[in-house]
């Protein structure tokens, strides 16, 4: 019989914001919004809403890819981008009085761009509506490595540019079959070097049955490519689809992944069982105070 994982207590996440996770769920769903949030199922949702946080997921909640760890539905034949979506989360930005926001998005490979002007647009309508002192975070997809599509966003001068490499080189066969291990370097890298004043940020996750050698291995690459600031947690099966838990993390595992990309250099790392890509255990304008120059 095969044996089944239990959760470890460390991995169950505090049960805050109820309240505040139905109110915004009811706003958003009344605005034909969606939270990545939401649809991915973040374990972190509750805590995040309770700080007046949210990360806008634009061009729809389903994909048209198949990863294999992600909670995102799969469809064929999605519907055009809305045109009106974009104003709608600049007025819901608004209203939740955010002035760091999270665009995120499902993969649109249906789409000549894949989907970057629905970027552009919403961050232009975000500063229409917010202001420039805002910050605004975008996580994207890899576009299909279209240096145009990407060069697209990067003129709009985001805060952080984030863009996950998910998984350890070995392991994107099966974790990420449609995705490529260095296109996805390639883009931070390219980001990086046509604008330096942008932050460059990508997450993973642990516990897909990867060495901690290659986790380093994974850090030291995204080092050399420019990487500012980088994410770890625990791989959590969301769908029943989704690909087993192989092992739990122990937190000091994650405390030692902390410690070394710290002394790797990168500007800021989270890195604990519960986080998450978009997730800060503190405001993105005190991380910023510490502002320096990355090497």
């Amino acid at each position: 019989m095969k044996s089944i994982l239990r959760k470890p207590d460390w991995l169950k996440s505090q049960k805050l914001g109820r309240k505040r996770t139905v109110e915004i769920s009811k706003i958003m769903a009344e605005n034909n919004l969606h939270t990545i949030c939401e649809s991915a199922k973040c374990p972190n949702k509750g805590e995040c809403f309770e700080k007046g946080r949210a990360v806008f997921l634009i061009l729809g909640n389903a994909c048209t890819r198949n990863c294999k760890f992600c909670a995102v539905k799969t469809r064929k034949n999605l519907p055009k981008p809305d045109s009106d979506e974009p104003k709608r989360v600049a007025e819901m930005a608004k209203k939740l009085g955010l002035n760091h926001i999270i665009i995120t998005s499902v993969t649109r490979d249906d789409l000549s761009d894949g989907g970057a002007s629905q970027f552009v647009k919403t961050i232009r309508e975000l500063r229409k509506k917010l202001g420039n002192k805002i910050y605004i975070e975008v996580l994207t997809p890899d576009f299909g490595g279209s240096k145009e599509a990407i060069k697209s966003i990067i003129n709009e001068n985001p805060t952080i540019f984030d863009h996950n490499l998910e998984t350890v080189k070995r392991l994107y066969k099966n974790v990420r079959p449609q995705a490529n291990y260095y296109r996805s370097l390639s883009i931070l890298k390219f980001v990086k070097k046509k604008n330096p004043d942008i932050f460059t940020k990508t997450g993973i996750m642990v516990g897909l049955g990867e060495t901690n050698e290659e986790v380093i291995d994974l850090l030291e690459d995204a080092k050399k490519n420019f990487v500012d600031i980088i994410s770890i947690g625990q791989y959590l099966k969301s769908a029943k689809e989704n690909l087993p838990v192989k092992e739990y993390i122990l937190p000091k595992v994650f405390e030692n992944y902390k410690n070394v990309a710290t002394e790797m250099g990168f500007f800021y790392v989270e890195s604990a069982p519960l986080v998450r890509s978009s997730y800060y255990t503190i405001d993105l304008k005190e991380i910023l105070k510490n502002k320096r120059e990355v090497i």
